[in-house]
């Protein structure tokens, strides 16, 4: 139900967007061409030039959002978050744009309309969602449109369920009540919705009209009397929904997969894969491609300067576990002692480590030590973002104690992540630093990815002006 209505829902925001996105190529050329913000030297061109745009405005501005997960359901992003990544997707779309026109021969498309038409837009799309869902909430308010549902079991499993209803009324369902066996709930409530009888009166609450659907949220062990409840629920003409009790279980949002008409349950899928994942990827080869040809012109002086300064060899490398739990040699510039690790062993580095070297010192404040990586980047053994990889001795000694730490390598990590842009690293808390990394990979979007680069480059430049 989610799923469908998140479908519906997404179908009325790309309207929107695209409404929007035509509204500001209108107001973009009124305001060069007409109202003349600007001096206009070149006389005023043909509005219809502007309007064969549009077509594809409607094609590139939804695949350039959804891209940015700005079509996927996002419970607790804030509307000021979904502002930056609306900036964010409409930077890149408008500078796509931009490149598909050039290789338009017949018709010299004003770069200036397009930058009125960036600022315009902006601010358009983000007003149309706003009335879109403003118009949602007000028919969800009055009832219109909203289906009553019947859980069967008020177990963590029912509650949950209650939870998903209660916290995304976009769904267009409603909690009417929580039926259980138990008689000592039977009075109670949850969350205002009321534990009224047994599970077996799930389809009198359909056949009195009283609801439309019925959640089975049962325990594993109440096999049989799901399959009662099926039946009685169908025969009474509702809708059924069963909920599998593997909450235990599930680790990011679980995926349902067909397998020939055999319904699979996916627990640790990834919202970085397939397209997303391609995008990714792309990302990532074109941006470590430009970051490698930049340093290759500070390369010389970082070599001679670590060279001079005691002998030893420009470059360091260590075992780090990455994608899938794969080890792979990570590499930077060497910035501490060759035996710096004899006497000690394997050890996180610390800040104003003594091991440091005079010029690994000014590496490290500046995070150049790391920019190597982008070689890693290249080759695929990592990402520009995700969870820092940790050497495979770390890994061996966290997985035991926080079960959850092999999830961090669901997907490639990275030169910087969430976690690192919050301050959790080194030394730090590590379960606050699986918890940022997983949701990060939970949450993932180019816009995320974006954000992240920039709190990093901000991050940096802030910690080294003081």
């Amino acid at each position: 139900m989610l799923r469908q209505s998140a479908r519906r829902n997404a179908a009325g925001l790309m309207a929107a967007d695209v409404a929007a996105t035509l509204v500001a190529l209108a107001a973009a050329w009124f305001l060069r061409f007409q109202l003349r913000v600007f001096p206009v030297t070149k006389g005023v061109p043909d509005a219809a030039a502007y309007w064969r745009l549009a077509p594809l405005l409607a094609l590139l501005w939804p695949i350039v959002y959804s891209f940015h997960g700005l079509y996927r359901l996002r419970r607790g992003r804030s509307r000021s978050e979904e502002a930056f990544v609306i900036f964010t997707a409409t930077a890149l779309a408008v500078v796509l744009l931009a490149g598909i026109a050039t290789f338009y021969r017949a018709f010299s498309y004003s770069r200036l309309v397009l930058v009125i038409f960036f600022v315009c837009d902006v601010p358009f799309v983000v007003a149309a969602r706003l009335l879109v869902r403003s118009h949602w909430e007000a028919n969800w308010r009055k009832g219109i449109g909203i289906k009553r549902a019947v859980i069967a079991g008020a177990g963590h499993l029912g509650r949950a369920v209650v939870d998903r209803l209660i916290d995304h009324p976009e769904a267009g369902m409603a909690a009417a009540v929580l039926l259980d066996d138990d008689p000592a709930l039977h009075g109670g409530y949850y969350r205002g919705v009321p534990v009224a009888g047994p599970t077996t009166e799930s389809g009198d609450w359909i056949s009195a009209g009283r609801a439309d659907t019925v959640f089975l949220a049962l325990p594993l062990d109440a096999h049989r009397r799901t399959l009662d409840l099926v039946r009685d629920v169908v025969k009474a003409g509702g809708e059924v929904r069963v909920v599998p009790d593997l909450l235990q279980y599930i680790t990011f949002r679980a995926g349902l997969e067909d397998w020939d008409g055999l319904p699979v349950v996916h627990l640790t899928e990834t919202p970085v894969s397939g397209w997303t994942g391609l995008v990714k990827r792309g990302l990532d080869i074109a941006l470590s491609l430009a970051g490698l040809a930049a340093l290759a012109l500070l390369l010389p002086f970082i070599a001679l300067a670590i060279k001079i300064s005691d002998r030893g060899s420009v470059f360091y490398s260590q075992r780090r576990m990455g994608l899938d739990g794969r080890s792979f040699r990570m590499w930077k510039f060497r910035s501490m002692r060759p035996d710096a690790e004899e006497e000690s062993g394997a050890v996180w580095a610390r800040p104003a480590d003594p091991r440091r070297t005079a010029v690994g010192a000014f590496l490290r404040r500046w995070s150049i030590d790391e920019l190597p990586q982008l070689y890693n980047v290249l080759k695929g053994d990592m990402s520009l973002v995700g969870p820092r990889p940790e050497r495979p001795e770390f890994v061996a000694e966290f997985k035991d104690r926080f079960p959850q730490y092999m999830l961090r390598h669901r997907v490639r990590a990275g030169i910087t992540g969430w976690a690192q842009v919050h301050g959790w690293r080194g030394s730090t808390s590590l379960a606050k630093r699986i918890e940022y990394d997983l949701y990060y990979i939970e949450n993932w979007s180019l816009a995320l990815d974006f954000r992240i680069l920039w709190m990093t480059l901000v991050r940096d430049l802030r910690e080294n002006a003081v």
